[in-house]
């Protein structure tokens, strides 16, 4: 990737760098938060090829990268805050928030910082699961306790962490935050919450008021909290104090007022909710677990897509802490190796080059948690393999929510999420429960997507008929791209859209089309068709994919002035009629009816012909006629 390049665009396709509120990273994709929607430009980020998807939801505007998203936000983050300041989450939206997109926003913002660390104290968690019921050491080994030091750290410590990214999140200072997380584990705190259980319940006072001493460590909820209030008493502070002295007496204040309200206040009544919420959960999981386990396989790719699964993740954090279990992570295990699955279904199906890279490496992602490149760029665009994928996510879910298997310590869900579930007793039929779940998804997904999940591309028997819109002679076949439309040809790198000269999307040539019709250049199947119908991508026969954009910038007509003539996925031949569009309306608005014609698929062993290159600023060139050829070396 040239991250300059993709920096620039990326920038561009948000409205701006003054268009964006705050910025945030997942695993693989961007998490914007917008001053004004309606100024990003959608259509211009998905058209970029290092781009696999852009949505919106759960209050974000989510670009979506890949594996490459840490560099692609350090570059953009060079952009927005050349002193590593991240842009303040304290500007003004241009509207108001509904209430659930702002939780998810808000989740997600103070958990997506540590994805990396947690997944990795997870996985190590799990090895040693492994290595005691291996017998590979015990317990009181030297190795034993540091390595589970190591993994154990971020969640005994939870809420400092937490402090300091709720604190960032919610637009304070975060080492106040981080500070009164600090406290809650501190060890008097943990010392007497020991004496005080080992007392029966022995009680102490704040200024005469009796105090009631918990386990903080590991808890989630109860710093989320203290985070938000500490962050507005500073706001209020530091609007009213002289900037001689507010850089010490605010945070002096906030540790004074805050940590004591979260040992009367806060804490019990968020220790409250959390067993409120654990008990509630349980209480669903307990009613039909297989049926559980069925529900979550299928719906929950869909909630990954949306961001909506953020809001899952402090259940199954708080299953954890409270229970010292949790039954939820197991359960969409199925649903993510089923998307892999899906993913090795197109692999193994498909006889087209780039797409076979691409599931290929989707697959591997896949396995190890990260379903995005697999969703957006393989299962998703067909269909069927996501349908797929989801149906063998239920199928596996089923089974796992029958064994009722569980985990032990919190990690992303993945492949090594199987050592994670060995409980402290040994492995048991829970964990092999969840075995043959995930396998059985994984399966079912690769047979189904194997054997329908591709529709075959065929070309139907018709008779032939006299047609003067079909070309009458296709040189070397079917490598062979067809002029779309009457119209004269120019190169490339003299379109007016740098996505397209520079050859970014693709090699290929432009036209200026004299008539209001694009005709199919090929003999093959649609495979995009833009909502404002004015682009098309067509798959040959030969595997060629060719995309037709009509115009510069026609997006922003949003449809107006074309009608399109065929579906998605409909079987078109070499002539055929596509799209038709007023010509003379879309010029008299004042767009450039230049029409990029490339193919998008060309791979390193191949190189692409104008054949229309002795025509190339002609009057006129004939529809039907030669225009372009892919060359393969041999």
């Amino acid at each position: 990737m040239n991250y300059p390049i993709l920096t620039r665009e990326i920038l561009e396709g948000v409205g701006g760098k003054e268009n964006i509120v705050s910025l945030i990273h997942c695993a693989t994709r961007l998490r914007f938060k917008l001053q004004d929607h309606r100024l990003a430009d959608i259509d211009k980020l998905k058209a970029n090829p290092d781009i696999i998807m852009v949505l919106e939801s759960g209050g974000q505007f989510q670009v979506v990268i890949g594996n490459e998203v840490k560099g692609v936000y350090q570059a953009i983050q060079q952009v927005l805050a050349p002193n590593d300041e991240t842009p303040s989450e304290t500007k003004t939206a241009g509207k108001k928030d509904k209430l659930f997109e702002r939780f998810i926003d808000i989740i997600s913002g103070i958990f997506t910082p540590f994805l990396g660390i947690m997944a990795a104290s997870g996985i190590l968690k799990g090895f040693l699961a492994v290595a005691i019921t291996l017998n590979w050491f015990s317990q009181d080994s030297g190795t034993y306790r540091i390595w589970y030091a190591a993994s154990d750290s971020l969640f005994y410590f939870f809420p400092l962490l937490l402090g300091y990214t709720a604190g960032k999140k919610f637009g304070g200072n975060p080492f106040i935050t981080m500070g009164i997380g600090g406290a809650l584990v501190h060890p008097l705190i943990t010392s007497a919450f020991e004496a005080s259980t080992a007392a029966g319940g022995t009680t102490e006072y704040f200024l005469g008021i009796p105090l009631s001493f918990l386990n903080y460590s590991s808890s989630v909820i109860p710093i989320i909290f203290a985070s938000w209030v500490s962050c507005e008493v500073e706001k209020k502070l530091d609007a009213r104090l002289p900037s001689t002295i507010k850089l010490f007496i605010t945070p002096l204040v906030c540790l004074m007022l805050v940590v004591p309200l979260v040992f009367l206040i806060i804490g019990p009544t968020a220790e409250w909710l959390s067993q409120l919420l654990a008990q509630g959960y349980q209480a669903i999981y307990g009613f039909a677990p297989a049926l559980a386990g069925a529900v979550m396989g299928a719906i929950w790719q869909v909630c990954v897509m949306f961001g909506l699964h953020w809001g899952l993740v402090p259940i199954a954090i708080n299953n954890i802490t409270v229970m010292g279990h949790d039954t939820l992570a197991p359960l969409l295990l199925p649903a993510v190796i089923g998307q892999a699955g899906a993913a090795l279904g197109v692999f193994l199906r498909t006889r087209d080059a780039k797409l076979k890279v691409l599931s290929g490496s989707a697959v591997t992602a896949g396995i190890f948690g990260i379903t995005e490149p697999a969703v957006y760029g393989v299962t998703l665009p067909y269909r069927r393999p996501f349908i797929f994928g989801c149906a063998a996510g239920a199928a596996g879910g089923f089974v796992v929510g029958y064994y009722q298997s569980a985990v032990y310590s919190m990690g992303i869900v993945n492949i090594f999420t199987f050592m994670q579930m060995i409980p402290p007793s040994g492995i048991n039929h829970t964990v092999w429960g969840a075995i043959i779940g995930t396998l059985l998804a994984f399966f079912i997904s690769v047979a189904l997507t194997w054997m329908f999940g591709l529709p075959a591309v065929t070309t139907p028997p018709v008779e032939k008929q006299a047609d003067e819109s079909q070309p009458e002679s296709q040189p070397v076949g079917s490598h062979c791209v067809f002029m779309p439309a009457n119209g004269c040809v120019i190169p490339l790198e003299q379109v007016k859209d740098p996505a397209f000269a520079s050859g970014l999307l693709g090699q290929g040539v432009a036209i200026i089309p004299e008539e209001g019709c694009i005709f199919s250049p090929v003999t093959g199947q649609v495979v995009s068709l833009f909502q404002t119908k004015h682009a098309i991508g067509i798959k040959s026969e030969s595997g060629i994919d060719v995309l037709i954009h009509i115009g510069i910038d026609t997006v922003k007509l949003d449809g107006k002035y074309f009608t399109a003539l065929v579906q998605q996925d409909a079987f078109v031949k070499a002539g055929e009629a596509l799209i038709q569009f007023d010509r003379q309306a879309i010029l008299d608005a004042g767009f450039d009816l230049t029409t990029p014609v490339i193919v998008s698929n060309n791979e390193n062993d191949s190189s692409i012909e104008c054949l229309a290159a002795s025509k190339i600023a002609a009057s006129k060139v004939e529809k039907g006629s030669p225009l372009l050829f892919v060359k393969y070396s041999s």
